[in-house]
């Protein structure tokens, strides 16, 4: 007589909730992407914007990137997820799409720290080191946020 066996244990590791979210590979990236973030819209807002059109899409990627990241973060403190699967390809699919935004954010920040550069037009004289300085800065952490974007979306799909 065939023994019936009981059903195989899910290979997939559980999600994590309330601080052990910080302690789990993926998901200990959401609050250095929520930190590098905020520098990044702190540091545009802090400057004279050279490029309206350029640098305000940069603060609306940034911005709403990290609404949602904090949102996203709350509700694995939380719990809210209550394991379920869907939530890792919800994860996923943020943050691969959040990625490549951030990645045209960053590309149009770099630009607008160029443009910003003293000596850059010397019809402008609103271009100072200050906000060069503050370009530049906002240009470093907005590829540091792609990064992390990009380490949190392939190690979420890998895992």
């Amino acid at each position: 007589m065939a023994s019936v066996s009981p059903p195989a244990a899910s290979t997939q590791p559980a999600l994590p909730s309330g601080p052990a979210v910080f302690k789990t590979v993926p998901y200990a990236f959401i609050l250095p992407e929520i930190v590098c973030g905020m520098w990044v819209w702190i540091l545009v807002a802090g400057t004279s914007v050279a490029a309206p059109l350029l640098q305000g899409w940069v603060m609306y990627v940034s911005v709403t990137s990290w609404l949602i990241s904090l949102l996203l973060l709350l509700s694995y403190l939380i719990g809210f997820h209550k394991n379920s699967e869907n939530w890792k390809v919800l994860d996923s699919l943020y943050h691969g799409a959040t990625a490549i935004l951030y990645m045209s954010a960053a590309v149009l920040q770099a630009n607008a720290t160029i443009v910003s550069e003293p000596g850059y037009n010397s019809e402008t004289s609103s271009n100072s080191p200050l906000h060069y300085q503050l370009n530049s800065a906002a240009t470093f952490f907005a590829f540091l946020t792609t990064f992390l974007y990009i380490l949190h979306a392939f190690s979420i799909y890998y895992q």
